[in-house]
């Protein structure tokens, strides 16, 4: 929800009358099914769903008619093809939209290869230019910065609510700052100045849970997933969420990894991403550029705004280690990101444990999840990993699993917490007092998933436990 309220503010700051449509919702759930076709997955439906509930509100309490809405608005959402009911969105807008009366109403899909395409209506009124895409990159990448930010201060917040109250604060600093295209440092030091106001207690041993799986189900803060990130921090738990700046990088990846590919055929192919006419070479270069660009933005939003010890992915890492397991051509979901993302948890110790939550019927997420990912736990058994299936309802069902699985990852967090204790010479009575537990912007050094244990590993001994070094002197005689 940062990232529409933000992109708002931006697409705003280009002259456009732009709103942000509320999180998708159990009623949307029910619009979706009313006029969607069946067999559909639950973002579909969410997110068709959700559109039609707000042009029957525009119509019903507003008072607008069918055609003042089909002239005076359009949509714009994303779009992909493949082996997933994503492929599908422009067949199930088209239908829903007709059999709810809103036939002719203009919706443009951000596709995962093609770039901005209309997908119903007439001519779409948006002028997609540089400057478009740019005031959306910065809108997405400052989304991602918040939520990094809130997602680690607010599991050890002293006063229950103040990180979402500075949250708040900070999203009208930086929607003010794009939509009346101002510069966006002072917006940026004032986020951090209003995040570093929030006191915290990072002395508390909590299990670090990362939510991968299907994009849009991994990502929604509602009744799509459950409100999964608010009910693991609930019961004490520390999310990490994937941000969409990765799945930007990963399509760059990807056009990487498929152009090098094809530089090695006998002869350029003509197909729609064949090289036939192409130079391979500066399509490589440009698309090196395009992610070392990304990243040094992100990275300078970040830093400003006080986001310290962040890493984007490495999606040439994650592809070599799941490339044992699945194929790195097979781009159905998030394709092989899922399966390296649990090896780096693990390996590395990111996270004490991971959660892949897609659509029930999910078919790349599910076939990675329920296939791969068992071959995946078999291989590192110390991994604690948790497939999730989300059908709109059941959510008394899943809590149940999730909390039985979790019960594990505090106990893995709580021995890193004491092997960190015993390493630096504390106790449980007599925790360190270092910027590491107190600093909410305070990143400490990764050695291990759980937060606080890092924190000891930052902090100094206690001065009773280092050894002391004496002189030696020689003895005086007394001349006896």
């Amino acid at each position: 929800m940062a990232q529409d309220y933000l992109v708002e503010g931006a697409l705003a700051g280009l002259g456009y009358r732009v709103r942000h449509l509320d999180c998708p919702d159990n009623d949307s759930l029910r619009f979706g099914k009313e006029f969607g076709n069946r067999g559909q997955c639950n973002p579909t439906y969410f997110t068709v769903g959700n559109l039609i509930k707000h042009l029957q509100y525009l119509r019903d309490a507003e008072g607008k008619s069918k055609e003042e809405i089909v002239r005076d608005y359009l949509f714009v959402t994303s779009g992909s093809r493949g082996p997933c009911r994503f492929g599908t969105y422009v067949t199930e807008y088209r239908k829903a939209l007709r059999d709810a009366g809103f036939d002719g109403f203009r919706v443009l899909l951000f596709q995962q290869t093609d770039g901005l395409k209309q997908a119903t209506g007439d001519e779409s009124a948006l002028k997609l230019n540089a400057a478009f895409f740019l005031a959306f990159l910065k809108a997405v990448l400052l989304g991602d910065i918040l939520n990094a930010l809130g997602y680690r201060i607010r599991p050890y917040e002293a006063e229950p609510g103040s990180t979402d109250e500075a949250l708040e604060r900070c999203k009208r600093h930086l929607h003010a700052a794009l939509s009346r295209r101002k510069a966006l440092i002072p917006a940026l030091l004032r986020c951090r100045k209003e995040l570093r106001g929030v006191r915290v207690n990072r002395a508390q041993p909590k299990p670090k849970v990362s939510v991968i799986g299907e994009f849009w189900a991994m990502t929604t803060e509602g009744d799509g997933n459950y409100h999964l990130q608010r009910f693991l921090e609930s019961e004490d738990a520390e999310v990490d969420v994937q941000s969409v700046t990765a799945w930007i990088l990963f399509l760059i990846w990807s056009g990487r990894y498929d152009t090098r590919k094809r530089m090695n055929l006998r002869e350029a192919d003509g197909g729609r991403s064949g090289l036939q006419g192409k130079n391979p070479v500066k399509r490589l270069y440009l698309l090196a550029l395009a992610d070392r660009a990304v990243r040094i933005l992100f990275q300078t939003f970040a830093r400003l705004m006080g986001l310290r010890g962040y890493h984007l992915p490495d999606m040439e890492e994650i592809a070599k280690v799941a490339h044992e397991h699945y194929n790195n051509q097979l781009r159905g979901g998030e394709g092989h990101m899922e399966v390296g993302k649990l090896i780096l948890n693990v390996v590395k110790r990111k996270a004490n444990m991971t959660i892949s939550v897609k659509p029930f019927g999910c078919m790349p997420s599910s076939g990675v999840s329920d296939g791969v990912q068992s071959l995946i736990t078999e291989k590192y058994p110390e991994a604690i990993f948790l497939p999730v299936e989300t059908t709109g309802d059941g959510a008394v069902n899943v809590y149940s699993r999730i909390q039985m699985m979790l019960f594990k990852a505090k106990q893995a967090a709580k021995k890193e917490f004491e092997a960190a204790l015993a390493s630096k010479g504390y106790s449980r009575e007599r925790l360190p007092k270092s910027a590491g537990m107190t600093d909410p912007l305070r990143a400490s050094r990764h050695v291990v998933a759980c937060t606080a244990a890092n924190a000891v590993y930052g902090s100094p001994r206690p001065i009773g436990s280092l050894p002391l070094r004496f002189k030696k002197r020689k003895a005086e005689t007394s001349g006896f």
